[in-house]
């Protein structure tokens, strides 16, 4: 059964850019009211006019109870409710564990991790109310752990783990709660993570498909038909589906697979924290990840 998203209330975070404006563009063009949650207004408000006269942008830090309740408020007060959140801010630091500067680490998970838990928390009475559906936007990287990206890998594990407990918690109430699962997709923080030495050889290194770069235009598409579906998973590529299924069997592969290029990445990130200092070189990659990395978490009400 397909669900109309037609006059339907989609609330967005980390709407501004990338995955989050697409997905913003896609169902306001199927009809929705699209309330776009992000850090950069001028971002938010330049995604907005593209979707129409249906969209209003809300300036919200998700490290921010404050924040995200009046973001939430506003989304309600403008559209009646909500239907469906999609919580999709994260940001994806740079380093191995050993010399990342641990409050990059600690940041990835405030936002990936709690962000979450603060953005579906919020929306839920709301989305209860019309028995819609919540989307947590994980990552391949929640199921196959790379070096690296152990804060990325940690922080997005978790929001899948909080996913899958909501969805049996929530069904009976009338919502489906969905992951997605991307691989690298044309975003600028991808491209944020081609730019880094260390993280640039990870990805130059990447066999096969695993180092292919996947057109935005194909999450768009998928996540806008996840939400139609209300699907237990939105998986871009498709092919990637396998990996969810055989996700145990595939671990030990990839830490031998990865041996190498782990030891050559692990140089290249060590010679970048003596080059720029642990705080720059742990910075979250792509403009988005600047703008989150700048702000302090604000406690809860």
């Amino acid at each position: 059964m397909t669900w109309d998203l037609r006059g339907k209330t989609v609330l967005i975070t980390g709407a501004a850019r990338g995955i989050g404006a697409e997905t913003a563009r896609r169902v306001a063009a199927a009809g929705a009211n699209v309330a776009l949650v992000g850090l950069e207004p001028e971002e938010l408000e330049r995604v907005a006019a593209q979707c129409g006269s249906n969209a209003a942008a809300f300036e919200c830090d998700v490290t921010d109870w404050h924040a995200v309740e009046s973001a939430v408020e506003g989304a309600v007060e403008r559209f009646g409710g909500i239907d469906v959140v999609m919580a999709n801010a994260g940001i994806a630091p740079a380093g191995m564990t050993r010399s990342m500067d641990p409050r990059a680490f600690e940041r990835t998970l405030e936002i990936n991790l709690m962000g979450v838990w603060r953005t579906v928390r919020t929306c839920l009475p709301h989305v209860i109310e019309r028995q819609g559906y919540v989307l947590v936007v994980a990552s391949l990287a929640a199921a196959i752990h790379g070096p690296g990206m152990a804060a990325y890998a940690a922080s997005k594990a978790g929001a899948e783990a909080f996913a899958d407990s909501l969805r049996v918690e929530v069904k009976r109430l009338g919502v489906d709660v969905g992951v997605a699962y991307f691989a690298f997709i044309d975003t600028d923080m991808v491209r944020g993570a081609d730019a880094h030495p260390g993280l640039g050889k990870l990805r130059q290194d990447a066999p096969g498909p695993f180092g292919k770069t996947y057109p935005l235009s194909a999450v768009g598409k998928a996540v806008a038909e996840g939400m139609e579906k209300r699907s237990r998973w939105v998986v871009v590529p498709g092919w990637a589906r396998a990996l969810l299924v055989l996700r145990t069997a595939l671990a030990p592969l990839i830490d031998r697979g990865s041996f190498d290029t782990a030891a050559e990445a692990d140089r290249l990130f060590q010679q970048d924290v003596e080059n720029r200092g642990t705080e720059a070189a742990s910075a979250p990659v792509g403009p988005g990840g600047e703008a989150g990395s700048q702000r302090e978490p604000a406690g809860a009400p």
